[in-house]
């Protein structure tokens, strides 16, 4: 399993990059191995705004759909339009391949995601 530095995780296995204002928004590496092949993502809308734990999509993959949560609240500023036409790109490599960039309207909430070292721990518990 690859949990990269510079990320923050969630308990969903989202991961999170910050910068500036904005964060970027995927699933781990954990997720997509759970998944399976990826075949189909609903991305949303830009400027659709969303607290944190919102579902802000559906990821398909050969086992199941799944909603995909974000962990943190705010405004959808971009959408990675690449996914729509190679889903899969997410299981090639999941922290390359972000979701959606969200504008952020509270950053504290940052402070209730995990480092990639707890991050860690907790998908050891999870096994």
């Amino acid at each position: 399993m690859k949990v990269l530095e510079g990320l923050l995780y969630s308990e969903n296995h989202e991961w999170v990059r910050v910068e500036g204002n904005k964060a970027y928004l995927g699933i781990t590496d954990y997720a997509q191995h759970a998944l399976g092949d990826i075949v189909y993502i609903e991305l949303p809308e830009e400027e659709e705004e969303f607290d944190a734990e919102d579902s802000i999509c559906t990821i398909e993959s050969v086992k199941a759909a799944s909603d995909i949560y974000t962990p943190v609240s705010g405004t959808v500023v971009e959408i990675n339009e690449d996914l729509e036409d190679d889903p899969g790109a997410v299981n090639a490599d999941p922290y390359e391949n972000w979701i959606v960039c969200i504008e952020l309207s509270n950053n504290s909430e940052l402070e209730e995601l995990m480092s990639p070292e707890e991050y860690k721990e907790y998908c050891e518990k999870e096994e």
